[in-house]
């Protein structure tokens, strides 16, 4: 396979379109495309090699999650890989206590009193 030149057209994942889509090569470094411009969206990114960025995870909500999990019976926890997850969650316990869920109904909306026209006189 030849080496990238400019202008050319590659498959990337655009961050935009959050899919790989067609993108024309802008600037290259070593050989390799450094920067690229989606064709479907005009945006310009860092080439990825059609890799996606990983999820973004709030490790304070994954934590409170499996903690609900772990009150309902028969349900089982998310399985915590990363250690900064059950690091924050021993750090946190006012966040792990204050949790606390309750059913409340939702208010019924009032009716609003029409506005009436003023008589000429």
């Amino acid at each position: 396979m030849r080496a990238a030149r400019l202008g050319d057209d590659i498959d990337d994942f655009c961050i935009k379109c959050k899919r790989v889509m067609n993108h024309s090569v802008v600037s290259i470094l070593n050989d390799e495309p450094a920067k690229v411009r989606c064709r479907t969206c005009h945006s310009d990114h860092d080439f990825r090699h059609e890799q996606a960025p990983p999820p973004k995870v709030d490790p304070r909500k994954a934590a409170l999650f499996n903690q609900v999990l772990a009150n309902i019976p028969g349900a089982v926890p998310v399985a915590e890989d990363d250690m900064e997850m059950k690091l924050e969650a021993e750090a946190e316990p006012e966040i792990a206590e204050a949790v606390e869920l309750e059913i409340v109904p939702e208010p019924e909306p009032e009716a609003k009193p029409k506005a009436r026209k003023k008589a000429k006189a």
